[in-house]
């Protein structure tokens, strides 16, 4: 069985997701004063790269090719992340901010994808344990957000 146009995009598109959260999470960690941060943020990095992998395994095994790379719009995120950062008092809470902002909008388009009816089962699966383990990561970044 092969995805259609339509579901192979939609695929890539959230395989390009997770790069860019992959790399803005890597960002994060990197300029984060807190350890406590510093090891989440990292964490979620690893979390997104390994939700790529999954991604592209799926992809390929309905015999599409998965895309590389990171989008021009994540660029620019992760532009305006340093901007904002560097020129905020609170680095952390700038990057808390964008965090959530990010996974908020990651939630909306896994669950786009989830409603479309041409998702094979297996594929909806996969979809929805990562957007689920999204949603806890966007449930910990607002607690930590109350803390900062």
């Amino acid at each position: 069985m092969r995805y259609s146009e339509k579901v192979s995009k939609k695929l890539n598109a959230l395989l390009e997701k997770n790069y860019d959260a992959e790399k803005g999470y890597k960002y994060a960690s990197e300029n984060s004063q807190n350890p406590q941060l510093k090891a989440f943020f990292s964490e979620r990095a690893q979390e997104r790269y390994d939700f790529g992998h999954e991604l592209k395994t799926e992809i390929r095994d309905f015999g599409e090719n998965p895309e590389k790379g990171s989008s021009l719009a994540g660029d620019a995120h992760r532009t305006w992340m340093n901007l904002k950062t560097n020129f905020s008092g609170n680095k952390d809470e700038a990057a808390l901010e964008e965090a959530i902002r990010g996974e908020k909008v990651a939630v909306d388009e896994y669950e786009d994808v989830l409603k479309d009816p041409e998702i094979p089962p297996t594929t909806a699966n996969l979809l929805l344990k990562q957007k689920n383990g999204i949603v806890a990561a966007l449930n910990k970044l607002k607690s930590l957000e109350l803390e900062a």
